[in-house]
C-alpha cells in the first residue's frame, strides 16, 4: 500500500513540475503560445496512448509532443 502511494505522490510531483513553468508564458507570441500548449497536449494524449495500448509511455509522449508543438506552430497565426 505505501508503494502506491509513493508512486502516486512522485507522479503529482512531476505534473506540478511540468506544468508549474507553464505559468511564465505570458510574454510569448501566439504562435510560441499555440506551439508550446500543443506539445504539452500531444505529450499527454501520446504518453497515454502508449501506455493504453502497451507500448512505451516515454516514446509516445515525444512523438506526440513533437507533433503537437509542430501542429500548434503551424496554426498560430499571426502575432498576438
Amino acid at each position: 500500500m505505501a508503494f502506491s502511494a509513493t508512486r502516486g505522490l512522485l507522479r503529482l510531483a512531476l505534473v506540478g513540475a511540468l506544468l508549474i513553468p507553464l505559468a511564465a508564458c505570458e510574454g510569448l507570441s501566439r504562435r510560441e503560445q499555440r506551439a508550446l500548449s500543443g506539445g504539452a497536449i500531444g505529450a499527454a494524449g501520446g504518453a497515454a496512448v502508449g501506455a493504453l495500448t502497451g507500448g512505451s509511455a516515454v516514446t509516445g509522449a515525444l512523438i506526440g509532443g513533437a507533433g503537437g508543438a509542430a501542429v500548434g506552430a503551424l496554426t498560430g497565426g499571426g502575432r498576438r
